[in-house]
């Protein structure tokens, strides 16, 4: 598999509690033309509406059983 090559990377799975917040922040953080790679242990699916809402585009990814990866980018 090839390795997204992101501007910010977050992954959920080493956040100890609710992770949307810390994502949010990521999404305010990016720039237009970067990408932010999200990862996490399940498929992030209710994420899906805030993205589109706010204006992002996302590809998903499934690279194991237990791990997803999200590349996000301004629509």
């Amino acid at each position: 598999m090839a390795t997204v090559q992101a501007d910010r990377t977050l992954d959920a799975r080493e956040i100890d509690g609710e992770p949307f917040s810390d994502i949010t922040a990521e999404l305010d953080a990016l720039d237009p033309g970067e990408t932010f790679l999200l990862i996490n242990h399940f498929e992030p699916k209710p994420l899906y509406a805030v993205l589109s809402k706010r204006g992002f585009d996302h590809e998903t990814t499934q690279v194991a059983d237990d791990e997803w990866h999200v590349e996000i980018t301004h629509a």
